[in-house]
């Protein structure tokens, strides 16, 4: 049995204040693309549909459209709750859909959905487990000892219907110990959250989401975001897994790249250097960009000047004497309290430069003090 592993859509997501919805429908007609070339027997798309608990409008149209183009090709899809998203919402209508072959978790109490779906070599059961916390199994195993998220999806797989002579997928939303994480996603004090992966044993794949890198840990895959929505993600190759179960025991994985309409990259250099047509001739200047400007003081308005250049900038960033030395610029107050204050501001821009004033700046700041008695006079 052939199926494409999805995760971590989060439609309508903002990064650094830019929509990427324009950037999520064009990412799902490529995901499409690639299902109508595998021809897959189904469809998993593993939590975190959504951004956020209440999604927008324009985000809640996006997952109705593709879910009704994956319904028009007649592929069963496989769907679950992530952090991000509201089980109730998610799962809402989920009973009529299931007409179309969409099947999404419920809300969790105390039973797992099961799907079974059969091919020559006979059923494979997929168990849709939506993103757990202690707090949700307790309420449904109240004299289980539960004291963190691992005894959680323990106490949950326990409790599921697993026949060992069937092949058995898990869809789940949660974190693996030992996986890698990225910025852009959600860090629990103290690991808290870990499920060690010995959870997972029962099944031939775990189909899993909650981390944007793809990686393979056992038995166990998460097959990342399909865009980039941080930079820590920017050396990520983004890609679709599709997973081949043969009979009980065999399995392969494969993935298939995927190209965003607008890459998310990290530049640096002076601001004289990306600004040269040199630098950027051979660059794509419409990515999303974090500049790192290496002068060592500050470029008056280089972030509206370099949008001339790279529109799609997100973040400007400095590296110099200043950042790396943390930019501490706490005085003496004794010290401060014998001085002028032009003598106290030069120490202070002192301190957080790491490099004296011009002379036109100690002239200008001169002036400017002058002025500034003269009013109050």
């Amino acid at each position: 049995m052939k199926f494409i592993h999805l995760s971590d859509l989060h439609l309508g997501k903002r990064v650094n204040e830019f929509p990427m919805i324009e950037d999520q429908a064009y990412i799902l007609e490529q995901i499409l693309a690639v299902i109508d070339q595998q021809t897959p027997d189904a469809v998993i798309i593993a939590g975190d549909v959504y951004d956020r608990t209440i999604p927008s409008a324009e985000a809640v149209t996006l997952l109705d459209d593709f879910l009704v183009k994956l319904a028009q090709r007649h592929v069963p899809v496989l769907l679950v709750s992530g952090n991000h998203d509201s089980p109730e919402r998610v799962a809402f209508a989920g009973r009529l859909m299931e007409h179309r072959q969409v099947y999404i978790s419920p809300v969790y109490r105390g039973e797992t959905k099961t799907i079974t779906l059969t091919d020559e070599y006979g059923p494979v059961d997929f168990f849709l487990l939506p993103f757990l916390k202690p707090v949700h199994v307790r309420a449904c195993f109240p004299d289980e000892e539960i004291n963190d998220t691992n005894d959680a999806v323990a106490c949950a797989v326990r409790h599921m219907q697993i026949d060992s002579a069937h092949r058995n997928v898990l869809v789940a939303h949660q974190f693996v110990t030992g996986a890698e994480r990225c910025e852009s996603e959600e860090l629990s004090i103290g690991g808290s959250d870990n499920v060690d992966i010995s959870v997972f044993a029962p099944f031939d794949y775990a189909a899993l989401g909650h981390l944007h890198g793809p990686q393979t840990i056992r038995n166990a895959r998460y097959c990342g975001s399909p865009l980039k929505y941080s930079f820590s993600e920017a050396h990520h190759k983004k890609s679709v897994t599709v997973v081949c179960l043969g009979p009980k025991g065999t399995l392969s994985i494969d993935t298939v790249p995927l190209v965003p309409r607008r890459d998310m990259v990290e530049l640096r250099g002076t601001y004289r250097e990306v600004a040269s047509l040199d630098f950027y001739r051979e660059l794509d200047t419409d990515a999303y960009i974090r500049m790192t400007l290496t002068d060592e003081q500050d470029v008056p308005n280089a972030m509206d000047r370099l949008r001339s250049i790279y529109p799609n900038m997100m973040r400007l960033d400095y590296d110099n004497l200043r950042t790396r030395g943390g930019g501490q610029a706490a005085l003496d107050a004794a010290a401060a309290g014998q001085q002028t204050p032009l003598q106290v501001f030069a120490a202070l821009y002192m301190r957080q430069n790491n490099a004296p004033m011009s002379p036109e700046q100690e002239h200008y700041l001169s002036d400017l003090i002058e002025r500034i008695w003269e009013e109050d006079l």
